[in-house]
């Protein structure tokens, strides 16, 4: 049985990779399940899914914990995850980023391939949604799907949902990362750490299921918890005022999700904290005056 872990931020579409890459193996003959993992995370939260595929009927259920192959969506959850832990020792790992290979320190040295997945996606599908073009990466990696079968699985699950040409372009994508991933190994420098987690005993649940400002062993949560959660790697674009056309009508202010948006009453002005915005596009969207432009935060 072949295993694959993969690691995205919730609207990336790490849960329709995983469903496009099982699909792509049944219609080579292959028994595949897909299936995700995930609770109440907001869109830019790291989010798991995983795909199972064998020759013969498939009946684990559980959660993959050694992975035969791990997929990274982002590479920006490097800083935060440990992407490769369970990874068979002869595992392979799949990242969307612009450096080589060798370049990559993942805290043990694997097989590694990359592909700058983001800048395709924007290229063919003007969104950084990267799911299709990291399978393209797979297929040439891995050797395990062809290309062909991939594409046409692509375009009847994107073209189903999203209309043929739809299809049509994710499968460009896939085709287009498949002939520019670069395969090497990943150096072994860093050193791993477990990232602590929190989970409340049934004392600790506020009447009401509210959640209160607290302190823990994995850090702060509720209210205000996100001074110690920056969120700026999230973000692909980032939002740049132009105070010139700006009118100050505070729309932005007002729908900021994340109240990343700070009203600096002294000068009358607007400042924009980029610590804490996931780079959402909202306030660009809901500028009256189109006084915002979402500009490229990293390649």
């Amino acid at each position: 049985m072949f295993e694959v872990r993969f690691h995205g931020r919730g609207g990336q579409g790490a849960v329709m990779a995983a469903q496009t890459l099982a699909e792509a193996a049944v219609n080579e003959d292959n028994y595949a399940v897909a299936f995700p993992f995930f609770g109440a995370e907001r869109r830019g939260a790291p989010v798991l899914a995983f795909t199972r595929i064998d020759a013969k009927k498939i009946y684990s259920k559980t959660q993959v914990y050694a992975p035969d192959c791990v997929i990274v969506l982002d590479d920006s959850l490097l800083d935060t995850i440990d992407v490769v832990s369970g990874l068979k020792p002869d595992g392979m790992v799949i990242i969307n980023s612009k450096e080589d290979p060798d370049d990559i320190d993942l805290g043990i040295s694997f097989r590694t391939a990359t592909v700058n997945a983001t800048s395709i996606a924007l290229e063919i599908l003007k969104a950084p949604i990267t799911n299709t073009a990291i399978l393209g990466a797979f297929a040439k990696a891995t050797g395990l799907i062809t290309i062909e079968s991939l594409e046409s699985s692509i375009k009847e699950k994107f073209g189903g949902k999203l209309g043929e040409r739809a299809g049509e372009r994710n499968a460009l994508a896939a085709r287009m990362a498949y002939e520019k991933t670069i395969i090497g190994t990943s150096r072994g420098i860093k050193k791993l750490e477990s990232k602590k987690q929190w989970l409340p005993a049934y004392q600790d649940i506020p009447i009401g299921g509210a959640l209160i400002e607290g302190k823990t062993q994995a850090g702060l949560i509720g209210p205000g918890s996100f001074i110690e959660n920056k969120v700026s790697g999230w973000a692909t674009f980032r939002p740049l005022r132009n105070k010139e056309k700006c009118t100050m009508c505070l729309l932005c202010w007002f729908y900021c999700p994340e109240g990343t948006i700070i009203r600096i009453s002294d000068r009358g002005d607007l400042m924009t904290n980029y610590d804490y915005c996931k780079g959402c596009g909202i306030c660009a969207n809901e500028c009256p005056v189109d006084a915002i432009k979402m500009t490229r935060a990293r390649s």
